[in-house]
């Protein structure tokens, strides 16, 4: 195992330690026993993940020359609540019935509901309380960050840093709504929505975080680092997540193949696939995108076109060349020589992932 990936491994760790323990502090406050489904949802949703954006956090702290303060974990894992706030509210917007291989939380609540049998809406109740479930680890996001155990100076540092990132996520999430509402789908209105619902948030702003929280001010040189770098990975991550919802194995995305088709996502994938089409091939993937009912057949056929027009080739080789500009990126910036390795081992685990 390498220096970078025994670091991420100790990272993960830390992390999952660090919500196990916010979690357990915050049960006497919701310790009705009607609530215990909701906290029982938020400790499954808290329980995976690769813990990509703490980590670029922990390596942001790390590079301006941040020590071992075991506070840091604390801060980053804050990340994670923000993250599964935005899945859950994700999965409720795009209707999808499994996250991670489990029920996504809107099917698990309206489950309860049907099992229990209450009056009213099965699927209302379901979404109603998944919407609740992400706000209560948004509200626990912040709360986390803001007692981390951080000196007071770095996190009033990184504070604005910290709300402009959640702004952008909400903004990122309706932008992901809106292009799946007009249809637009050109290159630019793709990559807006890729660097603003994923983009920044996974990679660019959680490193300017961990930057910021050690620098203890905004300097020129952090900006400039997370726009040639972060920005770069971010994009890279996100198309890497496109094409893994099309042609992702579903035994290791843990959602069903092709479940983007099935939502209507308008992705760079689907942007340079309408681009390169004849008319018929055009004509197929308006009409089954955004189809709920498409079957197995009808996934193959829209992969087969999207391969046919070389936007799967075309989406890897955007990939590789924004890879190529974060590594170089790192050059000449002035951060610790054993940050510079494991950004750059970061950025090709975020852009390479299967899952």
């Amino acid at each position: 195992m390498t220096t970078s990936a025994a670091a991420l491994d100790t990272i993960r760790s830390e992390v999952d330690r660090s919500l196990r323990g916010f979690v357990d502090e915050r049960r006497p406050q919701v310790s009705a026993p009607e609530l215990a489904p909701l906290i029982s949802a938020a400790e499954d949703f808290l329980a995976g993940g690769k813990r990509l954006r703490p980590a670029f956090c922990y390596w942001g702290w790390r590079g301006a020359g941040g020590g071992d303060d075991p506070a840091i974990f604390t801060a980053a894992a804050s990340l994670e609540l923000l993250q599964a706030s935005a899945l859950v509210h994700d999965d409720v917007m795009d209707a999808s019935d499994l996250r991670r291989g489990m029920p996504s939380a809107h099917r698990r609540f309206q489950a309860l509901h049907s099992e229990a049998g209450w009056h009213g809406s099965a699927e209302q109740f379901g979404e109603g309380a998944a919407i609740l479930l992400g706000n209560l680890m948004l509200i626990w996001s912040s709360e986390m960050w803001r007692s981390s155990g951080l000196p007071p100076a770095s996190l009033a540092a990184a504070q604005n840093v910290h709300d402009h990132m959640r702004t952008e996520l909400m903004c990122g999430q309706y932008l992901d709504l809106l292009e799946q509402a007009h249809g637009e789908n050109t290159f630019d209105s793709a990559l807006r929505v890729a660097l603003f619902k994923s983009g920044k948030y996974s990679v660019e702003q959680p490193l300017r975080l961990g930057l910021v929280l050690a620098a203890q001010a905004r300097e020129p040189w952090i900006d400039r680092l997370c726009e040639e770098y972060g920005r770069c990975v971010g994009i890279a991550f996100q198309l890497r997540d496109d094409i893994l919802g099309v042609f992702g194995d579903p035994d290791e995305t843990g959602k069903p193949a092709g479940d983007d088709l099935r939502e209507g996502k308008r992705t760079m994938l689907i942007a340079r696939t309408l681009a390169a089409a004849s008319p018929a091939q055009a004509e197929v993937v308006r009409r089954t995108l955004g189809d709920p009912a498409l079957d197995v057949a009808g996934v193959d056929r829209l992969r087969q076109i999207i391969e046919e027009t070389g936007a799967l080739v075309a989406c890897e080789a955007m990939i590789k060349n924004y890879l190529e500009d974060a590594l170089g990126s790192l050059d000449g910036a002035p951060i610790t020589a054993e940050a510079r390795v494991a950004l750059a081992d970061l950025a090709v685990a975020a852009t390479s992932r299967r899952t």
